[in-house]
């Protein structure tokens, strides 16, 4: 016996020891299916082949990245296997050594000898045991080979059904994976089956070719969730989320990968002994500049392919070339683009450096830092990771840099930088102002368990008056305060630090005084006394917020100076489209809202889609357009699936049945309050917003007599709930219905008291509307003449509802030519923002005018087709974008320059819906060119 089929012998025999190590002929117990989250429709083509390997013969191999779950498939197909009666033999290959020649067939068939022994002949089984164990086979000798031990395998599985289940084959000696390829491919017409698994190759072997293939692909993002919170669970939001995005879908990857320590120095990669030998098993064996290399790219994995080498170079004192980048993509690792390194997963960054001492890891920042620009966020970055011991002069600098990091839309980076300061920092003062600071940025980016943190640290240092109330709050974010907030005993800031803790704890506060009157002033006026802050986003947010629609005219007046505040991040863009909104200008809320929308995609930032979309389906639901609200809410609810954001999906869910309900008339009943919670994360005005929608829905229903009874508790003195401000229209006309109009006009008017001149428009315009409703036949005409006088050009549903009780007035009057027109062109326009239930309604009108109610029915309640919604230009212009023609070439048919086409379609796409020139031949489809 020759010394590499002595070591695969005693391999063999060990394992027989050993039963457990391979589970071989001892009585299998069952796998179960729960461990495998994600993983239905494999595991149901696993049990399809279990049935037919057990009765007429069956192969599959399954194929899959590291870490993907092969072994799991393969446990739950042996454990089916065995609980059918069959018998299991297993083999496994080793990656990162050379097996010696046989030992996976030497694994496989040492269990069964004895039984080949009893089943075959005497020629045969000496055969096959000469080749086994007697020596590596002659040349002339390895054709008999797979024959010997087909012929084995099949006379076993006469006797019992018989399962070989071949975990990592394309790691086995080449001898043993030709043979089981051999067998795989007869197992037809006998009771046995070959289950094998194996890793995505570049080039594959050619005796796997035709094999049949169960595809491991990564888990989606909600089963990816679902699985983190099944086996570790008690993460907050922000770790998930990063937990999630490095794994991508690998199931190993989240078992394996360690939370990230934020203020650990130097920065390395998270990953574990177990991820780097799946990931990266070869990484010992590369050359010493590849994994240089490979060591800069993990620390900056967005750096081009000349700062990698200079760096790597300056870190191992060799200078590389692009050679150093064949090795480690031949193993996988990377992907060279031409331009940039990608490793093959976002987790290997991670394995490739595992183990990486601290001295070695800092001289990489080191080297990392000479090679970018000096003063950048990422040199001020690598050069803080590449320092011991304090360093004030290193820490100023990267406080003064964090917010070129938030104007750069990275948040984390911008807490990394003021953490890392205040390590390096040596007065006390210095660090608290520091970690006060990362505590507020935490907050505003959502992590709240990172900024209770920060904030109680920071509490242990010394702080401003204004910084350490700020502190305090912030370590009592789920909880309720000792002690309600008094903005009018807070003193006035001295200093950038002590402002920025003052707007911060504004924002903190603001929510919760809304429904104090006194002591929303209190903020108003302190706020006021910040007058070098009277543009900054968060002031205007924490204004509109304290007191919605009361002090419009000061935020709408002041959203031109912020937005000319340079290029404004993405939260800062919320903000100001939140604070308009509440101030009553939904369409500059939009419109900042979209700005929002285009920087997260430019930026990548899926994160934050969920509730940038969430909100522009607030300002189409608050201008009456339903049918883009419904759309938007739509839209969030699935991107919000998609990143595991429960608390944007359920909220955007309820607002999607409510804004339904309101277009069809259906009054949504939502009695889980444990949903109801989840929501106010998301929208914090949720019940308002679904009791004034439940009102509202009464009032379209026809149940006016509900309605009116709603509304009139949500305005009653002394706090209107501001939601309610924007159903003014609905109240009137619930009111008209009752016989309520005197109750109505008093309370309309009491209202125009007490908000006083500075207003919302859009409530102004409310008003207007509202009281041409209510109003008296013969004192009408100056009402309605009032109302008409307003702008209206963005107020569809205020319009058409001021037309609709016109056209019923003029109806009144027996002017029935002008009501029917005014009636007609009401009915346009409901039926472009969708709101169906009001069909009925204009019916009725139309036929007591003298017409009939077959021409209104017969398209309002179908969705209004392109040629109702554009006009002639538009709808040529739509036409041509559709046929995939640029703006270029639309201009040139239409005598335009590109500029304007490009402005027409940003007009056209949310009329018709769509979000892409692919989709609007559909939404064009049986339209003329006009």
């Amino acid at each position: 016996m020759n010394t590499q089929t002595q070591s695969a012998f005693f391999s063999a025999e060990e394992a027989v020891r050993h039963p457990s190590s391979i589970g071989a002929t001892v009585p299998y117990e069952s796998v179960n299916d729960s461990r495998l989250v994600g993983r239905d429709g494999e595991l149901e083509v696993l049990r399809a082949f279990v049935r037919d390997a057990l009765t007429d013969g069956a192969t599959l191999v399954v194929r899959g990245a590291a870490g993907s779950g092969k072994s799991e498939i393969l446990e739950a197909g042996a454990g089916s296997a065995a609980a059918a009666g069959a018998r299991i033999l297993r083999c496994t290959g080793i990656r990162g050594g050379r097996p010696p020649e046989l030992s996976g067939l030497l694994q496989v068939l040492w269990p069964v000898l004895g039984d080949a022994r009893r089943l075959l002949t005497g020629r045969q089984f000496h055969a096959l045991e000469t080749l086994l164990v007697d020596g590596a086979p002659a040349p002339q000798d390895r054709g008999r080979m797979p024959f010997a031990v087909l012929g084995a395998l099949e006379a076993v599985s006469a006797d019992q059904p018989l399962l070989i289940v071949v975990d990592n084959w394309d790691a086995l000696d080449e001898p043993s994976r030709d043979v089981l390829a051999f067998v795989a491919r007869r197992t037809a017409g006998r009771p046995l089956g070959l289950l094998m698994s194996a890793r995505p190759q570049h080039t594959r072997p050619a005796s796997a070719e035709g094999l049949p293939e169960l595809l491991l692909h990564p888990l989606p993002w909600a089963q990816s969730a679902a699985l983190l919170a099944k086996t570790r669970p008690g993460n907050d939001p922000r770790t998930e989320r990063e937990l999630l995005a490095t794994a991508a879908g690998n199931p190993l990857a989240l078992l394996e990968l360690p939370t990230q320590a934020d203020h650990s120095a130097p920065y390395l990669p998270a990953s574990s002994d177990r991820l780097a030998a799946a990931l990266a098993p070869w990484t010992a064996q590369l050359p010493a500049g590849t994994r240089d290399l490979l060591l800069v790219a993990a620390l900056h994995p967005t750096a081009d392919i000349p700062a990698l080498l200079s760096a790597a170079s300056r870190l191992g004192g060799v200078a590389l070339d692009l050679a150093a980048v064949e090795p480690a993509e031949r193993q996988g690792i990377v992907m060279f683009d031409g331009m940039r390194l990608h490793f093959s997963h976002p987790a290997t960054a991670g394995a490739v450096v595992h183990g990486t001492g601290p001295r070695r890891c800092r001289s990489a920042h080191a080297a990392l830092a000479a090679e970018l620009k000096q003063g950048s966020v990422r040199h001020m970055w690598h050069l803080s990771q590449a320092v011991e011991g304090p360093d004030p002069e290193l820490a100023a600098r990267l406080e003064d840099v964090h917010g070129h990091a938030l104007r750069q839309n990275e948040p984390g980076t911008a807490v990394r930088l003021l953490r890392r300061a205040a390590d390096l920092y040596s007065r006390p003062e210095d660090q608290g102002r520091c970690l006060l600071r990362a505590a507020q940025l935490a907050y505003g980016a959502d992590w709240v368990r990172m900024a209770r943190t920060l904030a109680h640290h920071a509490l242990r240092l010394p702080l401003g008056p204004l910084g350490t109330l700020c502190a305090e709050r912030l370590t009592r974010l789920e909880s309720s305060p000792a002690r309600p907030a008094d903005p009018a005993a807070w003193p006035t800031p001295v200093g950038a630090a002590e402002q920025d803790s003052a707007l911060e704890l504004a924002q903190l506060v603001a929510p919760t005084v809304t429904k104090d009157i006194e002591r929303a002033g209190a903020l108003l006026s302190f706020l006021d006394r910040l007058p070098d802050r009277a543009d900054d986003p968060r002031l205007l947010h924490a204004m509109a917020t304290a007191m919605p629609l009361r002090r419009s005219s000061a935020v709408i007046e002041r959203l031109p100076d912020a937005l000319g505040r340079g290029d404004l991040p993405v939260r800062d863009l919320e903000r100001l489209g939140e604070a308009a909104l509440l101030a009553g200008a939904p369409l500059q809320a939009l419109d900042l809202q979209r700005q929002a929308e285009r920087r997260c995609r430019f930026h990548d930032l899926h994160d934050l889609m969920p509730g940038v979309l969430l909100r522009q389906g607030l300002a189409h639901l608050v201008t009456g357009d339903w049918g883009q609200a419904e759309r938007a809410f739509r839209r969030c609810g699935e991107s919000a699936e998609e990143r595991g954001h429960d608390h944007h999906t359920t909220a955007a869910g309820l607002l999607e049945q409510l804004t339904r309900g309101l277009r069809t008339g259906t009054v949504v009943s939502w009695d889980d309050a444990r949903a109801r919670d989840v929501a106010r994360r998301s929208v914090a005005a949720m019940d308002d917003i679904v009791a004034v929608s439940t009102g509202w829905a009464q009032v379209e229903s026809g149940d006016f007599a509900a309605g009116y009874t709603t509304l009139a508790r949500l305005l009653a003195a002394p706090a209107p709930c501001t939601a309610a401000l924007f159903a003014l229209v609905p109240f009137a006309e619930a009111a008209d219905a009752v016989n309520a109009a005197d109750e109505a006009r008093a309370r309309l008017r009491q209202l125009e008291r007490e908000l006083g001149p500075e207003h919302a428009p859009i409530v102004s315009v409310g008003l207007a509307v509202a009281q041409a409703v209510l109003a008296v036949d013969q004192h009408g005409a100056p009402l309605y003449e009032r109302a008409f006088a307003m702008d209206l050009s963005h107020h569809h549903f205020l319009e058409a509802s001021l037309r609709l009780a016109h056209g019923r007035w003029l109806r009144r009057r027996r002017e029935f030519s002008d009501s029917r027109v005014t009636l007609r062109q009401a009915a346009a326009t409901f039926a472009m923002i969708g709101a169906e239930a009001r069909v009925a309604r204009i019916t009725e009108e139309l036929r007591a005018s003298g017409e009939s109610a077959g021409t209104v029915t017969s398209g309002a309640s179908r969705p209004a087709p392109a040629a109702g919604l554009l006009n002639a230009q538009e709808l040529r212009i739509a036409t041509l974008a559709g046929q995939g023609l640029s703006n270029r070439q639309i201009g040139a048919e239409c005598g335009l320059s590109p500029r304007t086409i490009g402005s027409y379609l940003y007009q056209i796409f949310p009329r018709l819906g769509v979000t892409t020139r692919a989709q609007l031949a559909t939404a064009l489809r049986n339209e003329p060119v006009g």
